[in-house]
C-alpha cells in the first residue's frame, strides 16, 4: 500500500508535495520520491526512508517546475530493500513518462512476459510498478502514432490498460510537455480523489489518494475518481475525464476504512472516522451477546487506529472509556527490528501501561483488527502485569482469515492467527479470558449504510472473495515464494512485520 499525489499549477509545486506525502506519510515509510517538470524536462529525486529524511534543502531545489508528482511507498510487490524500486518510475518513449502507483497487479508476471515476447520492452525490476508504466507506455505510443496526443488518445490508451491489467491499481502519470493522468482500476479497489484550488492567486488541480492530503494543504475536495475512469489535466489545468472500463462497479476495499485511512478522511463518499464509529456500535452488539456488560469495568483502546471504534463501544455499553496506553511516538518502528524477540521488546519500549487504569479491575481492550496475534498477546500479558483482574479483547475487524493480493502487504495464510483456528483457539493464544470478533455481515452493513451507492467491498481478507475474479491458488503460492525472497525464508528472522501504517502500531 502506497500514497500517491500529483499537482499542476502555475507556481513552483516541490513544496506542495513534498507538504501532501507528509499528509499521507501513513500510507508507506519504506521509501519516498518525488519527480516535478520544467517545460519538457522533469527533475527526480526518491530514496528510502521518510518524508522528513529522504528530502533536505538541496533537494528541493534541484525540483524546480509546475507539474509533479509523488509517492510513500510500502512495498507489495518487488524488492523492499531496493532503492531503485522507490517510485515514481521513468521511461523516456514515448513522450516522456513517469508514474507512481498504488495497488498491486494479479497478473504481473504474465504482463512482463508479455512485454518482452511481444511489445519488445525490457522490465529490470521486480517491481509491477514497472510494468504497469510499460503497459501504458506502449498503449500510449499505439493511441498516439503519427498524430498530436490529446485527450482523445489518452483515454484510448487507459481503455487498453484496463483490458490487459488485472488486480488493484490507483495511478497518477505525468507526460512531458502534455499534462497529468490519474485513473483507477474498474472496481475502484484502491482510493483516488480529486481536487483544486487558488493559493496565492494560482489555480492548481490535485490528485492524491486520500481526502486529507488535498484538503491539508489548502486545497478543496472535488470528488473521488470513479472506478475505471481516467482524468487528464493539460498543463492549463483544464480536466478531461472519461469513463474507460467496459463494466466498472465499485468495490473499495474495507481495510482502507478499518485501519489503513487517516481518520480524517472520506473516500468514496465515507467518512473513515464514522465508519469506526459505526464498527464500535456493531461490535457493542457482539460483545453484549458474549460478555455481560457487569463483568466489564473499563474500555481501552490500543493505539490508535482503535480509538474511534473503542469510544462508540463504551458508549453502547456505558462503559467508562480510558486511555490505558501511552504510545512513544520516538521509538524507531517496530516492522524494521531484527528478530522476533527484539520484536516484542520494541512493543513494550512503544507501548506501556498506566497501571492505575488497569489494577484490579475487568478490562475490554479493543484493537482496529488481529493479523498475526503475536502483538495482541503481549500487549494482554502487558495489561496483566499492570493488574487486571481479567483481560478481554475484542476486534473491531472479523477475523483475518485470507491473504491480501490488491495492495496490502499482508502475511501468507499460514502466519495468519486466525486462519484455520477458532476463536477459541485464537483466545487460548493470545491469553485473553475472552475474546470478540466483528461480524463481516455487520461490518459490511454499517459501513456500507454511510453511501448506499457502492456496489460492495473489496474484503477478501475476511469473506476469502476476490472481486477481480482472477485469483488462483497458483497466486497464493507465487505470494509465498516473493515473501520468502523478498524478506527471507524466515519472517521472524527478517525482522519486518507485514502491516505496520496508520498509526504505526506493530499489526501483527
Amino acid at each position: 500500500m502506497c500514497g500517491i499525489v500529483g499537482v499542476i499549477s502555475k507556481a513552483p509545486v516541490n513544496q506542495l508535495i513534498y507538504d501532501a506525502l507528509l499528509l499521507l506519510q501513513h500510507r508507506g515509510q519504506d521509501a519516498a520520491g518525488i519527480v516535478t517538470m520544467q517545460g519538457t524536462k522533469c527533475f527526480m529525486h526518491k530514496a528510502r526512508g521518510m518524508v522528513r529524511d529522504v528530502f533536505r534543502t538541496r533537494n528541493m531545489r534541484a525540483l524546480p517546475g509546475t507539474v509533479g508528482l509523488g509517492q510513500v511507498r510500502y512495498p507489495t510487490a518487488g524488492n523492499a530493500y531496493s532503492e531503485e524500486e522507490a517510485q515514481p518510475f521513468y521511461v523516456n518513449a514515448p513522450f516522456g513518462i513517469v508514474l507512481v502507483h498504488n495497488g498491486n497487479l494479479t497478473n504481473a508476471h504474465a504482463l512482463k512476459a508479455e512485454l518482452f515476447d511481444i511489445d519488445r520492452r525490457h522490465i529490470n525490476t521486480e517491481s509491477d510498478t514497472e510494468v504497469l508504466i510499460n503497459v501504458l507506455a506502449h498503449e500510449l505510443e499505439l493511441a498516439a502514432r503519427d498524430m498530436p496526443l490529446s485527450a482523445e488518445e489518452v483515454f484510448k490508451a487507459v481503455a487498453a490498460v484496463h483490458r490487459r491489467v488485472r488486480g488493484s491499481y490507483a495511478v497518477i502519470a505525468l507526460v512531458a510537455g502534455h499534462g497529468l493522468l490519474a485513473f483507477r482500476d474498474p472496481f475502484g479497489i484502491r482510493p483516488l480523489a480529486l481536487g483544486e484550488g487558488t493559493v496565492d492567486g494560482v489555480h492548481e488541480v490535485m490528485l492524491a489518494s486520500e481526502s486529507v492530503a488535498i484538503e491539508g494543504t489548502g486545497h478543496r475536495f472535488v470528488r473521488d475518481v470513479a472506478p475505471g475512469e481516467a482524468v487528464f489535466v493539460d498543463l492549463d489545468g483544464r480536466v478531461h475525464a472519461r469513463q474507460c472500463a467496459e463494466r466498472p462497479a465499485l468495490h473499495p476495499c474495507m481495510f482502507e476504512y478499518v485501519y489503513l485511512a487517516r481518520p480524517d478522511s472520506v473516500l468514496d463518499g465515507i467518512s473513515v472516522y464514522h465508519a469506526r464509529l459505526n464498527l464500535g456500535e456493531a461490535l457493542a452488539q457482539r460483545v453484549i451477546n458474549t460478555l455481560a456488560p457487569s463483568e466489564i469495568d473499563v474500555v481501552v483502546p490500543i493505539p490508535e487506529s482503535s480509538r474511534p471504534s473503542a469510544m462508540e463501544l463504551a458508549r453502547k455499553l456505558g462503559k467508562p472509556y480510558r486511555e490505558g496506553f501511552v504510545k512513544n511516538r520516538y521509538v524507531g518502528r517496530t516492522f524494521i527490528m531484527p528478530g522476533q524477540a527484539v520484536r516484542k521488546k520494541s512493543v513494550r519500549q512503544k507501548l506501556n501501561a498506566i497501571g492505575m487504569e488497569f489494577r484490579g479491575r475487568n478490562v475490554l481492550l479493543v484493537d482496529d483488527s488481529i493479523v498475526r496475534g503475536t502483538t495482541s498477546k503481549e500487549i494482554v500479558q502487558m495489561a496483566r502485569e499492570a493488574g487486571a483482574r481479567r483481560v478481554y479483547m475484542a476486534s473491531a475487524a472479523p477475523p483475518v482469515r485470507w491473504p491480501n493480493v490488491y495492495g496490502i502487504d499482508m502475511p501468507t495464510k499460514d502466519e495468519l492467527i486466525a486462519h484455520g483456528r477458532s476463536v477459541e483457539e485464537i483466545r487460548a493464544y493470545i491469553g485473553a479470558d475472552a475474546l470478540v470478533y466483528q461480524d463481516v455481515d455487520a461490518m459490511k452493513r454499517v459501513v456500507r449504510g454511510l453511501n448506499p451507492r457502492l456496489d460492495g467491498f473489496e474484503a477478501s481478507c475476511f469473506d476469502g472473495v476476490y472481486v477481480t475474479g482472477d485469483v488462483s491458488a497458483a497466486d497464493f503460492d507465487a505470494i509465498e515464494t516473493q515473501r520468502r525472497l523478498q524478506f527471507g525464508a524466515d519472517d521472524d528472522e527478517s525482522g519486518r512485520t507485514r502491516l505496520a501504517l496508520q498509526g504505526a502500531e506493530e499489526r501483527t
